[in-house]
């Protein structure tokens, strides 16, 4: 099953820096990128490929239903992260957002990044954007761009590790002119950069604690070279040389949280190696990987770094693998197979201890989203509590309870709530749980149909997501409209009309306009003529029109409302008397 991946484009704003080796220089704010504002228009995607965790026997899930994966609706990019109950998406000229469970959450346009870093926290976001030569680091709470950073002497910015304070960039655009610069954040908007390494092409870095590794991407056998960070620079602690293990080209790089151990993956090899970053010797493997002989490996550390993940696409589909990081145990394993064709797994994230994994049909070009749950974490219960029926002016009130596993109290926890019209995603707002887990909260859909609600909890380090849904059927409201306005007027004279329009008995607006006629009957007939339409008020449903009368006679001002998604149509007709103006 494949769902399209709904998008948004909104703009974005920046300030920007520059920065250059071993010194720093502030750039004036740039008006080329603008203020994002953060709309958030949920497309729920289901989520894909429920699985059980075993301690060391594999359990292999057969294909199904459940098995699903998420066309993006793009075909450049493919870096994927996840931080603060989200994951990000690098992709074409946008920035992709998914909730922790996969349901879509937002994009960010004009942001065409190539690799994506984020911080323990989850509160910023860094991405590498190759071909303008630029780390943007944004917020992810707002998505607002922080900061912009000019790598213009180190250009093609491909490849990024985070670590504290640093930033590691692996940078190259041809053979010969690769390398790796190091970003320190900590010096805010006058970043001071230093270069590590010069390298064949741009290499893949991976960094945690005081540790950098560097692995060239374009030699093989690639060799790994592991440096120490301090405040002031990386200096090269030793290298892991390539034709020692006979590796191969690389293909991915991942490191444990405390830096001890690196795991590298490679073209021709059917095991995941695993190296001290200290002693520089080789620990252990994971694998032989059984679906290991076609494509580049991807690989990752769980943010305990108790699990390690790795995987590739095949002739016949994409298999993923995870192991116990200490004894090399694999504990479970996932494959998607049913889309058939090539499959080229392109980038693989820990989100808690479900995995996000991006992936390309090789034919089509396409990139898709894969969701892997692998049950290690224990299950919360959202429920939701709606009324079944009522109409579409109604102002509904819906309540509902967030419980943890051991049944203790969640506390004050952040939910997103969308609202659904027909199945078309309308309304995207957040509440809050009290202390106790329950929540409630009003909203008047203004439509009649379907309505159906959806709230998601993001889970987690140690509890798993949970969503709820209730579903409310509205019929239209019956609406009616009061005019007032004189009895009586004189010809040349202004009068002054205003009314309310409500639905469902209460004062509300509608986006239909008022239509508004004039009916004139004197001796020479009648005549009708259609004056400007109106708009009642979205607060309380007031209305206002005034009209110069410039003959006498009776007066009929009709106002019609035809109805709309929430109501129906009602009118309302006000009759005034009009008379010559005295003679003096």
């Amino acid at each position: 099953m494949i769902i399209a991946f709904l998008r948004k484009h909104p703009s974005r704003s920046c300030t920007s820096e520059s920065g250059i080796h071993e010194r720093s220089s502030p750039r004036e704010e740039s008006g080329r990128l603008h203020k994002s504002s953060i709309t958030r228009l949920l497309a729920c995607l289901a989520t894909a490929l429920a699985v059980t965790a075993g301690l060391v026997v594999v359990h292999t899930p057969a294909a199904s239903a459940a098995d699903i994966t998420t066309d993006l609706g793009i075909t450049g990019g493919g870096d994927v992260v996840a931080g603060g109950g989200r994951a990000f998406i690098a992709g074409d000229d946008q920035l992709l957002v998914v909730n922790a469970n996969g349901t879509f959450n937002t994009a960010v346009g004009g942001l065409s990044a190539r690799s994506l870093a984020i911080t323990p926290d989850g509160t910023r976001l860094y991405a590498a954007l190759r071909d303008s030569n630029w780390i943007m680091e944004l917020d992810t709470a707002t998505l607002d761009t922080t900061r912009e950073i000019s790598l213009a002497e180190y250009p093609c910015p491909t490849n990024l590790a985070l670590s504290g304070r640093w930033l590691w960039v692996g940078y190259g655009c041809d053979q010969w002119d690769g390398g790796v610069v190091g970003i320190d954040l900590s010096s805010g908007y006058r970043s001071r950069l230093i270069r590590v390494a010069a390298t064949y092409a741009s290499p893949k870095v991976a960094a945690a604690g005081n540790t950098l590794v560097v692995g060239d991407s374009g030699l093989s056998p690639a060799s790994l070279r592991v440096y120490d960070v301090n405040t002031l620079r990386a200096t090269l602690r030793g290298i892991i040389d390539g034709h020692d293990y006979d590796t191969g080209f690389l293909g991915d790089l991942a490191i444990t949280p405390d830096g001890s151990t690196v795991i590298a993956t490679f073209l021709d090899s059917h095991e995941y190696f695993a190296w001290d970053t200290s002693s520089l010797q080789k620990v252990r493997a994971y694998g032989p990987d059984p679906t290991a002989g076609y494509y580049l490996p991807v690989v990752a550390v769980s943010p305990d770094g108790t699990l390690v993940a790795g995987g590739r696409g095949t002739k016949s589909g994409l298999g993923m693998t995870l192991y116990d990081s200490a004894t090399a145990a694999p504990v479970h394993t996932g494959t998607l197979t049913e889309h058939g064709g090539r499959m080229d797994l392109r980038s693989l994230t820990f989100s808690n201890n479900d995995l996000f994994a991006t992936w390309r049909d090789v034919d089509s070009e396409e990139l898709h989203l894969w969701r892997l749950e692998t049950g290690t974490l224990p299950e919360s219960t959202l429920t939701l509590t709606a009324p079944s029926t009522g109409a579409g002016a109604d102002i509904l009130t819906l309540t509902g309870r967030l419980t943890l596993p051991d049944g203790s109290a969640p506390g004050e926890q952040p939910l997103s709530v969308t609202r659904y019209v027909n199945d078309s995603a309308e309304l995207t707002r957040e509440v809050t749980t009290a202390e106790d887990g329950t929540f409630t909260f009003a909203n008047r859909p203004r439509s009649a149909g379907v309505i159906r609600y959806d709230v998601i909890w993001n889970g987690s380090p140690t509890v798993h997501w949970s969503t709820a849904s209730a579903t409310v059927t509205l019929v239209k409201a019956v609406s009616s409209i009061t005019l007032s306005g004189p009895e009586t007027g004189i010809v040349g004279t202004q009068l002054k009309f205003s009314g309310v329009l409500s639905q469902g008995g209460q004062p509300v607006g509608s986006t239909t306009k008022l239509r508004v006629l004039r009916e004139v009957t004197n001796s020479r007939g009648t005549v009708v003529t259609a004056l400007p339409s109106v708009s009642a008020s979205p607060r309380d449903g007031r209305f206002r029109f005034t009209d110069t009368p410039a003959e006498a006679g009776e007066y009929s001002y009709r106002v019609e409302f035809d109805g709309d998604r929430a109501s129906l149509p009602t009118t309302a007709t006000l009759h005034v008397t009009v008379e010559e103006a005295p003679q003096e």
